[in-house]
């Protein structure tokens, strides 16, 4: 009896996750990379966090327009939120061969509430680690920029955690850079005072050098460092 052959096995989808404070522009970048994405025939689940999910937007009301929410209950609220959001939306996608791009994800959290709060980010990474169930980003994307220029692009609207103190953010943007010198391989920081078409150029160029996405015809070597997770599927913790 001949056997049938056998399916090439699903593409996994990549995961790719926009961090950086808060006026860095993540929207503006989370919108060109998504268009860049469907072009290329891809099938894109874009989101954020908190929020993403029918419980994540009511997290989303009460850790940043809610009455006052204490350091370690909003540390489990953010948590509680990743849990719901990976086991509802992204993990599904990821499966299916959709990639899904997120608007911040777990650097946020131990950056805001393990720097940011003083809660200790070692102590919300194990935390989120377990909220995850070890889900993390193939390619994470830090947009960088100093904390005035951030309040500035702001405005006068801030909600309970934007409307923190300077001393706060430069907490919060400094730990986003040590996060990604902890894994350069997964991290690419990016200098978010710099033209958006820059940016999205520089992001486009780490997919590419990845294998997310086609090199260009005739292009040479990508200035942007290699990803190794990403070409190989797997997501690493951060």
């Amino acid at each position: 009896m001949t056997s049938l052959p056998s399916r090439p096995p699903a593409r996994r989808g990549v995961f790719v996750a926009l961090e950086g404070g808060d006026g860095a522009g993540k929207s503006t970048q989370l919108q060109l990379l998504t268009q860049a994405l469907e072009h290329a025939g891809r099938e894109v689940v874009l989101t954020r966090q908190p929020g993403g999910t029918p419980l994540g937007r009511q997290i989303r009301e009460l850790v940043l327009r809610g009455e006052h929410v204490s350091p370690r209950g909003e540390a489990l609220l953010y948590a509680a939120d990743k849990a719901q959001h990976v086991d509802e939306l992204i993990r599904p996608a990821l499966e299916r061969g959709a990639d899904v791009i997120t608007d911040r994800y777990t650097d946020s959290s131990i950056a805001y509430q393990g720097a940011g709060r003083e809660l200790g980010p070692e102590e919300i990474h194990r935390l989120l680690d377990w909220a995850v169930d070890g889900l993390f980003p193939d390619l994470t994307v830090v947009l960088d920029v100093p904390v005035e220029v951030g309040r500035a692009r702001r405005g006068d609207t801030h909600d309970r955690i934007e409307q923190e103190s300077d001393d706060f953010h430069e907490r919060v943007r400094q730990h986003f850079l040590d996060l990604a010198d902890e894994a350069p391989g997964r991290h690419l920081v990016l200098d978010a005072t710099a033209a958006p078409e820059t940016l999205h150029a520089q992001i486009m160029a780490w997919l590419q050098q990845a294998g997310v996405l086609p090199m260009p015809a005739g292009a040479g070597q990508a200035t942007a460092p290699v990803p190794p997770s990403a070409a190989s599927g797997a997501g690493g913790a951060p």
